[in-house]
């Protein structure tokens, strides 16, 4: 009979978290240099040169990976022979762990769980409640598979219910434009199919815990539906030109999850979830002689790259630019900002469009200036700001005509594409929207030399602050005439794979 502690739980919850927040999996970190070795669009190329550079850092400097460090997701297969010395319930020992792990004081992380998700939307302050699974099994130990999922790419989940005779390959890449490049590829989708509609969801979020193998699958090729599916899909995704961080590109995916599990006959229940470049998950197993121990990666397991600067690359004094200089700025350019810098996202852009509308001023005057879509994690020591990479920007997609005409925002910096909506806003105002990479925090954070609050103090990490930043790296994704490089990126290398093939 083995005695499981409490404190056990607790404790290895909290050092997996951590472990995970500035860890990568050696899977991913294979498939990304594999990846960055296979690329040839030079767009694509620097962005996922930035995430395993960042991926590095994050490593050595134990920072987080990313400034979403997620909303914690924990998979619990309990032993039926375990015994527990405790007077918790498995619950609140693993939410005292998230609880421990987010506010650390050697590496906080950033808490973005709100409860009253439909009314005041108020942070927990601790990242609590984790979600939670649970499994009764046989044996006499407790497996724990904990993971940490960004709000970017879990906003990118889809759920249908098909008919029993509809194809779901069709369905995924009819899926696939929608998701955009919000889930911050090249990362993984986990595909669940079958039982009921929350089942499904379920099994799609557990097949992202899986190790990266699909080199070994094709090897060996399919043995089951559910393996003819990862191929199949696998091979169309990529064959799609979307790219990393959706610039056009060879790599979209870097794995394809299936699970699936009986359904009812009238049913065909599939769900899709992505996991994005910031992949975060460990698994450790309770066997009553104490916490688990992580083993550390070693230092060569991350490759050793340089990020190659191309000639269009523009340095820009962010203190002194003109609308007339940003007319210049061409789709897919690589710029260095420089100088003053404002954020905001999404509590500070509503706030900020309510007091518009009642003619109240606002704390900070946006002529001309540019604004990030960022939402920072605490900093320690003497960091000016914690990681601090771009947050999903067509989630301020109906803010932005207004902010672009009542303010005079010249330009706005986040991540992935904007929607047609704020295309066409910033077409007719001639601003700009610059696009930073996702999954790549605390490489970005090294650029910002100084921060203060400029505005809505208590909004804590969503407030608008003024960073001043030294070659912050962008690229011009919607120019001041509306050309999208997340549209014409990936037309040209969908046509450019096809060629190939």
């Amino acid at each position: 009979m083995t005695v499981i502690r409490q404190d056990d739980v607790t404790q290895s919850v909290a050092d997996a978290l951590q472990y995970i927040s500035y860890y990568h999996p050696k899977d991913f970190i294979d498939a990304m240099a594999a990846a960055y070795e296979r690329e040839e669009n030079p767009a694509a190329k620097d962005a996922i040169a930035q995430i395993l550079i960042n991926s590095r850092m994050c490593a050595t400097g134990h920072r987080p990976i990313c400034q979403d460090t997620g909303i914690v997701t924990v998979f619990v297969h309990v032993g039926m022979n375990v015994q527990w010395d405790a007077d918790m319930s498995l619950d609140d020992m693993i939410n005292e762990g998230v609880r421990r792990a987010y506010q650390l004081p050697d590496n906080i992380l950033r808490a973005s769980v709100l409860a009253d998700p439909d009314g005041k939307r108020q942070n927990t302050k601790d990242n609590t409640p984790a979600i939670i699974h649970h499994k009764i099994v046989p044996g006499d130990n407790v497996e724990i598979y904990v993971a940490a999922k960004g709000g970017g790419s879990e906003a990118k989940s889809k759920f249908a219910m098909l008919n029993p005779s509809d194809s779901v390959v069709d369905w995924v890449m009819e899926q696939l434009p929608k998701m955009g490049a919000g889930w911050c590829p090249p990362g993984m989708l986990g595909i669940g199919i079958g039982g009921t509609a929350e089942k499904a969801m379920e099994i799609a979020k557990e097949a992202l815990l899986d190790p990266i193998d699909i080199q070994d699958l094709q090897a060996r090729g399919p043995q089951n539906r559910a393996e003819e599916l990862r191929l199949e899909i696998f091979d169309k995704v990529n064959k799609s030109g979307i790219g990393a961080q959706g610039l056009g590109g060879l790599t979209t995916v870097l794995d394809i999850k299936v699970k699936d599990f009986p359904t009812h006959a009238a049913n065909k229940p599939v769900a899709i979830i992505p996991n994005c470049a910031a992949t975060r998950h460990a698994h450790f197993t309770l066997d009553g002689s104490g916490p688990a121990a992580l083993k550390p990666p070693k230092l060569e397991d991350w490759p050793e790259i340089t990020r190659e600067m191309g000639d269009n690359v523009k340095r820009v004094n962010l203190d002194t630019v003109t609308p007339e200089e940003v007319k210049t700025w061409q789709p897919g350019d690589t710029l260095l900002l420089n100088g003053k810098l404002l954020t905001g996202r999404d509590a500070a852009h509503k706030r900020m469009v309510d007091m518009i509308a009642k003619g109240e001023p606002l704390p900070v005057d946006l002529k001309g200036r540019f604004i990030y879509y960022v939402g920072p994690v605490d900093p320690i020591g003497d960091e000016v700001v914690g990681p601090a990479g771009p947050t999903t920007a067509t989630r301020m997609d109906k803010f932005t005509r207004t902010m672009l005409e009542e303010t005079g925002l010249l330009g706005m910096v986040g991540k992935a594409e904007r929607g047609q909506a704020a295309i066409d806003a910033i077409r007719d105002n001639e601003a700009v929207y610059l696009m930073a990479v996702g999954g790549s925090a605390y490489l970005v954070a090294q650029a910002i030399k100084k921060s203060r609050v400029a505005g809505f103090e208590d909004l804590g990490m969503e407030a608008i602050y003024e960073f001043e930043v030294e070659d912050m790296p962008v690229t011009v994704a919607v120019d001041t005439q509306g050309t999208s490089v997340h549209q014409t990126g990936p037309a040209k290398w969908k046509e450019i794979i096809a060629e190939k093939a």
